[in-house]
């Protein structure tokens, strides 16, 4: 049976295992706690730069949420998640792209800086251009790129579902809220969502993220310097 490896506030893990339950796929669920167990020489055998998502299917090992999901689709086809024909597909790529690198980084923005700084101001600005963008790709289908679920969808979902629970609204956008009201009354959305305990574990466990990362940063650039 595939191992499916993942933490329930991984929004990464989240995008796999959504995939998971809507192909019907069945897998062995391991948790990794992210305390340190990522860290241990068990887990970094399997993914050794110590993060999950991480699937073994029939003994091959796939890491990284994007490659997962489009292993899973190649290998388990119905239902068929991803467009064939050329803009269907060119959208769901689109979408998955701006989410990584256009709305995902704003999410740390969003939850940890005074709302009134003008780093708020300024990502609030970028998710609306993004949010206008995705309006406009979304078009009059049900969703991105299709008329029935795609693996845009489940990678989108999953970043505004996130901005949504930080206090972003979607109120002007009525399309893309209508979207997402048809994604969360699907059973894997709902069985995935965070509650408010693990919202804020997620936040908590973000942050410690970030200020290692902030450190490891100002401890290169004074090594530079000395």
């Amino acid at each position: 049976m595939l191992e499916f490896y993942y933490n329930p506030r991984s929004p990464m893990a989240r995008r796999v295992w959504v995939t998971l339950l809507e192909k019907n796929i069945p897998f062995e669920p391991i948790l990794v706690n992210l305390n340190g167990s990522q860290m241990e020489p068990e887990f970094l055998a399997i993914n050794p730069f110590h993060h999950v998502p991480v699937i073994i299917d029939d003994g091959f090992r796939v890491i990284e949420s994007l490659a997962i999901m489009d292993y899973l689709e190649a290998k388990y086809p119905t239902p068929e998640m991803l467009p064939k024909e050329a803009q269907g597909l060119a959208t769901v790529r689109m979408v998955q792209m701006v989410t990584n690198n256009e709305l995902l980084p704003q999410i740390i923005t969003q939850l940890y800086e005074d709302t009134s700084s003008p780093k708020v101001v300024q990502a609030r600005e970028h998710i609306n251009k993004v949010f206008s963008f995705l309006v406009e790709l979304l078009g009059e289908n049900s969703y991105f790129g299709s008329d029935r679920l795609t693996l845009g969808d489940i990678v989108v979902g999953g970043a505004i579902s996130l901005l949504v629970q930080s206090g972003i609204s979607l109120k002007n956008y009525p399309k893309l809220n209508d979207w997402l009201d048809r994604l969360m009354q699907r059973e894997a959305w709902s069985k995935t969502e965070l509650n408010q305990e693990e919202f804020e574990q997620f936040k908590r466990v973000l942050k410690i993220l970030r200020d290692r990362k902030l450190n490891q940063a100002s401890s290169k650039a004074v090594t530079s310097i000395t």
